[in-house]
């Protein structure tokens, strides 16, 4: 919302009619996908196509794509797509290069993973230069491709058929257009048993189901030249996983039934790998001084040991992993097949092995069980066998530096330093968690006076009452010595719509004072807006009355409405059908009902209003408004606006009588979401109230979801029959520490469904004019209204609130 796209106004003029156009069609979505740098670059990159004078569509399809692919993989695999195009550029045909651009959307979807998406235009760029014919039917058929092959054997599959048809111009097209039966033949021979891309949200689940948290899984090829190949492994908290497992063959003749399918395998492989981050420090005493040999033998009885953890909590893991562990090894082989039949020996208690090296690892393990937790045991079992080895005849080759166990990682996890951890990462060891002690008074007055203390203090002492000093001087010690006092951290999940899971206890929302401004702003506001606050008068006239209400004209009344009577006891003598309705009945009519007013106060809330739609008038010669809440034209802004509908609000629900409160919220991140009470249910709606109206600013960010979930929270206390939560905005859900737009809209859809269950209805009356593409689908089709002229907003905020709660 910062960003406008009027700020380049030079650049719109460079790209011409059509291209702007569709550039303000896709601005929404890019500014919310863009950091401010990559935003730039992306416009540079589509003045740079439109300056190479190939045609529009070029430009368009790079437009149109770009905020698509950093979606899906981010924002720094827009460049080297563009890279790409230019390399492409003396090659072939703009047509071909829209195409490329067209369907990297598809390629980043298939592929989820940046590494893997600059590999594939890599190989792009090496398809123009051999077979710049076969690009384009390559292109067309790109998804039904990526749906069957890994990256690896994309290329395997692009080579053949460059190979097989590299004169032959009519079948290399026919080839590449998978029209003919050598290419059904070759693709099919490719396809691998189970794609990463298709189960990853399953394994997710998995991980979640197993250990209650989250893991971060990503994909990796081991079909390109890089030093990862098929293992798996886990850097940065990110655990790798090969992009595609074939079915597992325990040996050549292995019958139906001991074949593990290739789920299994991704099952067996990422719950190895989650075990390791659950169990395994980093080993601080370093790896520089071992040898590879030493470092092999430490992490093999670490597998053993974190599967061992994981099975007590877990007891149907070992069945999946002794499925993928070799139990007929031919020794004759050097060292790998020892390891192979240690590791299997340390997991299967049923299993036997007569070889030295597996018969002393197992004694040492299993001598060391009360020890287990203690990951010190795997370094000194692993450096006493890579000792035994050494003083053995086992012969030391190539394979030294690994065994074949297809599902575990090649343990660097166990010797790189985790260089960064995620803020909100669990407490690492040595860390303390801050705690909030309430106190009594005697308490704080002996321990007032801390030496040295400041936000990092292991324990905050709080004092549910203001403290005021020895000197009778009516300051207390919050306003001279302490800072802006807070609620106690609250707490809500979110809802991972990729993991279809909750994350729990996953936003932190603190309850901060509002700030105070003049109450002439808003008693101003009320005598600006006179004839507003007269129909609003009629309308509240017209509210449906309270008290005893007679109905007449009813079947089943309580008493008989002797009129009615009368007339159909006439109706009967003249031999005509009588009216039936000859009852009253009387009822009890209550506004039994609670409301908060949820107004958005993100920074976007400080722009302007168009000049043009404003109606806005402010009086400079009364000091109502200070010069930083006005800008520089003297434009009334977003929150000008909110600030008129909510005190013309509250001004007609205080002369209803119904229970209200207007709150507020703003965000800095899922760690720092701020919420503050302008004015809550017990209170009067008195100057005091007016004075938190007249204060309101805004900053930061929207992250909807759990000020949706507290305000629910508050109103769920309430005791009323009917409970109204008004959500006052002006844009979508968005934060400054999450890059998918999605993840935050499906969180509010999540939070309003929750609230819709528990007899809280949610309507949200939004500013943004694109809202059409989200706000149904948030709020449901009746739920909401798009406000487009937004200086009416005034008048129509409480008018909407007397239809609604009639």
């Amino acid at each position: 919302m910062s960003v406008q796209l009027s700020d380049f106004e030079g650049l719109l003029e460079e790209l011409g009619d059509q291209s702007a156009e569709i550039l303000e069609a896709n601005w929404h979505e890019a500014t919310r996908v863009f950091t401010p740098r990559g935003l730039q670059s992306y416009l540079d990159a589509a003045v740079g196509l439109k300056s190479l004078g190939r045609g529009v569509d070029l430009v368009i399809s790079f437009i149109e794509s770009a905020p698509i692919v950093a979606k899906e993989i981010g924002e720094q695999a827009v460049p080297d797509l563009h890279s790409v195009a230019i390399k492409m550029y003396s090659r072939t045909s703009s047509e071909v290069i829209a195409l490329v651009f067209s369907t990297a959307p598809i390629a980043a979807n298939r592929l989820g993973e940046i590494d893997l998406f600059k590999a594939y235009l890599g190989l792009l760029n090496n398809l123009v230069a051999k077979a710049p014919r076969a690009i384009r039917p390559f292109l067309k058929n790109l998804d039904v491709l990526l749906g069957q092959l890994t990256l690896g054997g994309l290329r395997r599959w692009t080579t053949w058929g460059v190979s097989a048809y590299r004169d032959d111009f009519d079948a290399q097209i026919e080839y590449f257009s998978l029209e003919s039966e050598q290419a059904k033949a070759i693709l099919k021979q490719e396809q691998r048993g189970v794609l990463f891309v298709n189960i990853q949200r399953r394994l997710n689940m998995y991980l979640r189901s197993l250990w209650g948290r989250d893991f971060f899984i990503r994909p990796t090829s081991g079909d390109y030249e890089t030093r990862e190949g098929y293992r798996p492994y886990i850097e940065h908290y990110f655990i790798h996983l090969p992009d595609a497992f074939d079915d597992f063959k325990p040996s050549e003749d292995a019958d139906k039934d001991s074949i593990v399918p290739g789920m299994d395998v991704y099952r067996a492989s990422s719950a190895h790998a989650a075990a390791h981050i659950v169990f395994s420090p980093y080993d601080e005493n370093g790896a520089e001084e071992l040898s590879n040999l030493q470092r092999l033998m430490i992490g093999v009885i670490e597998d053993a040991r974190v599967e061992q953890l994981s099975v007590e909590k877990f007891p149907g893991m070992k069945q999946l992993w002794i499925k993928l562990l070799p139990a007929d090894v031919n020794l004759n082989d050097g060292l790998q097949p020892i390891l192979d039949r240690m590791a299997r020996a340390l997991l299967d208690d049923s299993y036997e092995d007569d070889h030295f090296l597996v018969v002393d690892a197992r004694k040492q393990f299993f001598a060391a069980q009360d020890r287990i937790l203690d990951a010190e045991i795997s370094r000194e079992i692993g450096l006493n066998l890579s000792q035994q080895i050494l003083n053995s005849d086992i012969v030391l080759n190539s394979s030294n530096d690994k065994y074949s166990n297809i599902y575990r990682d090649d343990n660097r996890c166990l010797w790189q330093s985790p260089d960064y951890i995620e803020e909100g990462h669990e407490l690492l060891p040595g860390e303390v968690q801050q705690v909030r002690k309430y106190v009594s008074l005697m308490e704080m007055v002996n321990a007032v006076e801390v030496p040295n203390a400041g936000d990092d203090a292991q324990e905050i002492w709080v004092l549910n009452t203001e403290f005021f000093p020895y000197e009778d001087n009516g300051i207390s010690w919050n306003e001279m010595e302490g800072k802006e006092p807070i609620s106690s951290p609250v707490h809500y999940h979110e809802w991972d719509y990729q993991t279809q899971l909750e994350r729990p206890g996953w936003v932190t929302l603190l309850e901060k004072r509002p700030k105070s401004g003049d109450t002439e702003v808003i008693d101003e506001i009320l005598e600006r807006h006179k004839p507003l606050v007269r129909r609003l008068k009629a309308l509240i006239e017209a509210v449906q009355p309270q008290g005893l209400v007679r109905q007449r004209k009813v079947e089943d009344g309580d008493e008989i409405d002797l009129n009615e009577a009368i007339n159909a006891m006439i109706d009967i003598r003249r031999g005509v059908q009588p009216d039936p309705r000859i009852g009253i009945r009387t009822t009890l009519q209550i506004r039994d009902l609670s409301v908060i007013l949820l107004v958005d106060l993100s920074e976007s809330t400080n722009d302007p209003l168009p000049a043009a739609k404003s109606n806005f008038s402010v009086n400079l010669d009364k000091k109502i408004k200070s010069e930083s809440d006005l800008k520089e034209d003297n434009q009334p802004t977003i929150l000008d606006l909110s600030r008129e509908a909510a005190a013309l609000m509250a001004d007609a629900m205080d002369k209803i009588g119904d229970p209200f409160a207007i709150h507020g919220f703003d965000s800095n991140g899922r760690h720092d979401v701020e919420y503050y009470r302008f004015k809550d249910f017990d209170e009067d709606y008195d100057d005091k109230a007016k004075a938190h109206l007249a204060g309101m600013t805004g900053q930061l960010s929207t992250r909807m979801g759990a000020a949706i979930r507290h305000a629910g929270s508050l109103l769920n206390e309430r005791g009323t029959s009917k409970k109204i939560l008004f959500l006052l905005t002006d844009g979508e859900p968005a934060d400054n520490d999450e890059n998918d737009p999605q993840y935050l809209r499906f969180d509010t859809k999540r939070a309003v469904e929750e609230l819709a269950r528990e007899g809280v209805n949610t309507f949200c009356l939004t500013l943004d004019p694109h809202a059409d593409e989200y706000v149904s689908r948030i709020f449901g089709a009746q739920n909401f209204l798009i406000l487009d002229d937004v200086a009416r907003l005034p008048e129509k905020l409480p008018e909407l609130y007397l239809s609604l709660t009639k």
